[in-house]
């Protein structure tokens, strides 16, 4: 006899335990810190610490859900979670001590902002290695069910044996792989024994390729295990979840059903900040793009020679076609052979070029187009005409993009590498479509917030 569901720590809980961790540990250092060490920049023997630490642990729990702290895939990885918690311990500090009126005054001695940090990363480094030991070991997985044509496996079982917090109970199909033992014949599943043997505590759905037959008299048993508390997922929605994009297979279908576009960008309050935001964030562009413009003229000159800007047609909101205004980073004439990609390494990049792409210097122009209207702040990069005819024939529904304005930066410029074939366009395509479909104020945020530290980086395309 299988475990009881019980015996599983559920993911929800899992979520809850690392975050009420890391703050109690962060809680603790800073306590001990101020109480033992000469930590002072936030002092315990002051009523307003309460506030204080309200305000850091804010911050802290807002940059870490950004940057994946808090997701399973991530803190089952030691690398993972220091890469990710080093990022939100920075931006934790650094917005905590620039907010002023918020939190305390700068401390003269500036080491404290320093210990503040540290007082962060090394608890929260010491619980996670506890928490993979102790919590992140096969017998507290999930166990799962997929229910699934022998078409889809591979996709599905990857999607659910590389995140950490399955253990895959058992396979429903109509044809056995080879490679799995714990196949079972549709025809011959008794699911409801199966969810008891294996203390299964949620179904992954995918009915594509099954006869309507069998997809009825599975759909029936399904609704009997659901009423008994047995979570039942569709694939697509399980793939969303774990991507953070639009699954592949719903290119295929109608794209109303995945994307769901029309209540987001017809959202006139929301629409009525984006613009706003867009506004004030290019105004500010501009003015520091006019600081820099001595430098960037002289340096064109030495290392560019030739013109420093140019205007290039791209298409944008509801297919209309505008120019974009860019700083020239290739060698004059580069597409005198015709238009073609730009690859890694292309040798049409000038030295000073590759600069102002890696630190996207090179789009500080287009504060312009954001204030004409052309473009928003966040949105699916535009392309070019040539490329959007191309990529429209080739990929299904890749014009639903245009149902909102392209964007400086966006969520697959900051999810997904430089794409430079039709393959790689289709995956951006639909990180593209999951920013539409669950475009909001919070997610524009995040996506700002990433777009940083590629920036700092050095990491522009």
């Amino acid at each position: 006899m299988g475990k009881k569901i019980s015996d599983y720590v559920k993911i929800s809980e899992r979520k809850v335990l690392l975050r009420f961790f890391d703050l109690a540990f962060i809680f603790s250092s800073i306590y001990l810190a101020s109480s033992f060490f000469g930590f002072y920049y936030l002092r315990f023997d002051r009523y307003i610490i309460i506030k204080w630490l309200l305000i850091l642990l804010f911050y802290y729990l807002l940059f870490g859900k950004i940057f994946g702290l808090f997701s399973l895939s991530v803190s089952n990885d030691i690398l993972k979670v220091i890469q990710s918690l080093v990022i939100t311990a920075f931006l934790t500090t650094f917005f905590f001590v620039f907010t002023p009126f918020l939190t305390p005054s700068l401390p003269q001695d500036r080491l404290q902002i320093g210990y503040l940090f540290f007082l962060i990363v090394f608890p929260v480094f010491l619980w996670r290695v506890l928490y993979i030991i102790l919590i992140f070991s096969p017998k507290s997985f999930k166990s799962i069910m997929i229910i699934c044509h022998s078409s889809n496996i591979e996709e599905i079982y990857n999607l659910t044996n590389n995140n950490g917090y399955h253990r895959i109970a058992s396979i429903i199909s109509e044809e056995n792989k080879e490679k799995y033992d714990f196949f079972t014949s549709i025809e011959k599943a008794d699911l409801k024994q199966l969810v008891k043997q294996h203390a299964v505590s949620e179904i992954i759905v995918n009915m594509k390729g099954f006869s309507a037959v069998i997809s009825k008299k599975i759909s029936k048993k399904l609704v009997l295990l659901f009423e008994e508390g047995i979570d039942v997922k569709n694939a697509a929605q399980l793939y969303e979840e774990v991507t953070q994009s639009i699954s592949k297979e719903y290119l295929n279908q109608e794209f109303y059903n995945p994307a769901d576009i029309s209540k987001n960008y017809n959202d006139n309050l929301y629409n009525l900040f984006h613009r706003t935001m867009d506004i004030i964030i290019s105004v500010i562009g501009v003015f520091i793009f006019i600081e820099l413009f001595p430098f960037i003229l002289i340096f064109n000159l030495i290392a560019n020679k030739g013109p420093l800007f140019y205007l290039q047609e791209r298409v944008g909101f509801k297919g209309k076609t505008f120019k974009i205004f860019k700083l020239r980073t290739m060698i004059v004439d580069a597409e005198k052979d015709g238009v073609k990609y730009t690859t890694k390494g292309d040798n049409r990049i000038t030295p000073f070029g590759n600069f102002l792409r890696k630190t996207r210097i090179d789009e500080m122009p287009q504060f312009l187009n954001i204030l004409k209207g052309d473009m928003s702040l966040i949105g699916p990069r535009p392309e070019r005409p040539e490329y959007v005819k191309i990529l429209s024939e080739k990929i299904p529904f890749y014009s639903v993009r245009h149902a909102v304005k392209p964007g400086l930066t966006g969520w697959a410029q900051v999810s997904y590498p430089y794409a430079g074939t039709v393959e790689e366009q289709e995956t951006k395509l639909r990180y593209d479509l999951y920013y539409i479909k669950k475009q909001s104020i919070f997610l524009d945020f995040v996506i700002l917030v990433k777009t940083l530290p590629i920036i700092l980086s050095f990491k522009g395309q």
